[in-house]
């Protein structure tokens, strides 16, 4: 199993671990909190584009149903809301 993408050479994957072993694990713990609130505004905005109308929650709902998919969404959310 080959763990180098084919459009990365073995120099530049040395390079990276380097950095990442340098940066330490409080330095690559926020770099994946930042990817993932970059991603997430990613999402709002392409549903925002997607759906103009939304407000604000429905825009939060729309994501939480793209991130999560749409049977857990349903198991969260839905049968809660249907037992009140």
């Amino acid at each position: 199993m080959n763990l180098i993408p084919a459009d990365t050479t073995i120099e530049a994957m040395r390079n990276q671990f380097e950095i990442l072993q340098r940066i330490g694990i409080e330095g690559r713990a926020e770099m994946t909190f930042q990817l993932s609130d970059n991603l997430r505004q990613i999402t709002e905005a392409g549903v925002r584009l997607r759906h103009p109308a939304y407000d604000e929650q429905a825009v939060r709902r729309e994501v939480l149903c793209i991130t999560l998919g749409d049977e857990l969404y349903r198991e969260a959310f839905v049968r809660r809301d249907e037992n009140k």
